[in-house]
Order: C-alpha cells, then sequence, then structure tokens
C-alpha cells in the first residue's frame, strides 16, 4: 500500500519558524490552561468513574 503524505511529512525535519510556533503554543497553553489542570478531581466525578468501573468489570 502506498505510504500517507502525512507520514512523510511527519519524517522531515521542522523548519525554525515551525518550531517557534510550537514553543510560543505549548507556553500560551500553559499559561491559560495549568490552573485548570492542577485543580483536584471532584469528588463527585471520581464516583461517577469509580462506578462505570465496577459496571464493566
Amino acid at each position: 500500500m502506498g505510504k500517507r503524505r502525512d507520514d512523510a511529512h511527519s519524517r522531515k525535519p521542522k523548519k525554525k519558524r515551525d518550531k517557534a510556533f510550537d514553543l510560543w503554543l505549548k507556553r500560551g497553553l500553559h499559561q491559560m490552561f495549568d490552573n485548570v489542570v492542577n485543580e483536584p478531581v471532584p469528588e463527585e466525578l471520581l464516583k461517577l468513574i469509580q462506578e462505570d468501573r465496577e459496571k464493566q468489570d
């Protein structure tokens, strides 16, 4: 089968401009969402997850 263009493109070294954009995006996302990610998971949500796991077993 033929190779997908995505696979061939992803193996090429990134251009300096692409690396700069990736760094900018990563920093921006961290500034916007780090506080949210570091919040504790609510007990209600943990309970729902546990109940779902028990149903699957």
